[in-house]
């Protein structure tokens, strides 16, 4: 029987003595598992199953949500399938479902290709690559987007990965996001931007950390520290292990989404996905971090996962 999410690819390396693998879905270039030494470092899905929750995807080209799945270019009113059902809004994107094209294939990377053809709610043409390598620092991913059409296209790009220190509960482990500003939202969509220091507990500062246990979040933020063109966020047990999230300046914000029933493979957990972004949700009506690329104009971005005193 064929995995649901297509061939599944699994690249190796060693960092700092210790065995790092990683498998890659072809459907939606998916990261579908993580390890060093075999210990998770994402939340995990079998091969014949499905990802929960977007686990792991590639979001492009746009994250989280379009409201109502309309938009506007140059006036006319443009309308994307509906995919979140529930809440009338199209969803993480245009490639979800999509096959991806293998380009390159390594012991220890993998290139990943999927075009985006003009269709209903966006008539534009953008072929995408994502890159996903372990290095001697943990995991490497690299997005790239490049306008293949004939006029200006709109552009934003997200991935979804749930981190995990193995198996610990959300009550032993701390989530620090180093981003100083949140949206407010109305069913999940943004509204305005403002700082975490004027808002109460539904939508809490997390730069000096907070137990997982304590969150109940879906919320875009930003205003991220970026140090050396880096911003980090970590999520750690009681004796600092863990995992990190970088992402690069081409990611300027970022999703926290921590679900109290999370179907993990061993039963329902409260896990928590920290999602680079490089546009909040509903950037085709807002604008918010929104690229236009000109025509054979490309855009890219980094992000990684490395382990922590492990």
């Amino acid at each position: 029987m064929r995995p649901p999410t297509g061939q599944q690819f699994t690249i190796a390396h060693d960092v700092e003595g210790k065995r790092m693998r990683a498998t890659i879905t072809e459907v939606a270039a998916g990261l579908r598992e993580l390890t060093i030494e075999g210990l998770d470092l994402v939340e995990p899905f079998p091969e014949d199953a499905r990802p929960a929750k977007a686990q792991g995807i590639v979001l492009a080209p746009w994250g989280g949500r379009v409201a109502g799945g309309d938009w506007r270019l140059h006036g006319e009113v443009q309308r994307l399938p509906i995919t979140e059902r529930d809440k009338g809004n199209a969803s993480h994107g245009l490639l979800r479902f999509a096959p991806y094209r293998l380009l390159e294939q390594s012991a220890s990377r993998v290139l990943l290709q999927a075009t985006i053809y003009p269709q209903a709610g966006f008539p534009f043409l953008i072929d995408t690559f994502v890159a996903y390598e372990l290095t001697d620092d943990g995991l490497v991913v690299t997005h790239e987007a490049i306008n293949g059409g004939a006029g200006r296209a709109p552009w934003a790009c997200g991935a979804h990965p749930f981190l995990a220190v193995g198996g610990t509960p959300a009550d032993e482990l701390t989530l620090t996001v180093p981003a100083e500003r949140v949206f407010n939202a109305v069913d999940l969509i943004p509204t305005e931007e403002t700082l975490v220091d004027a808002m109460d507990a539904s939508a809490p500062d997390l730069r000096t950390g907070r137990r997982l246990s304590e969150l109940d979040i879906d919320h875009n933020y930003g205003g991220l520290d970026f140090i050396d063109g880096v911003a980090t966020s970590t999520l750690l047990d009681e004796r600092g292990r863990g995992v990190e999230l970088w992402q690069d300046d081409a990611f300027p914000y970022t999703v926290v989404f921590t679900p109290r029933e999370f179907p993990a493979p061993d039963g329902p957990r409260h896990a928590v996905a920290v999602e680079p972004m490089s546009a909040p949700a509903n950037a085709l009506n807002s604008g918010h971090g929104l690229v236009w690329l000109e025509p054979g104009e490309s855009w890219r971005g980094r992000w990684g996962i490395a382990p922590v005193g492990i």
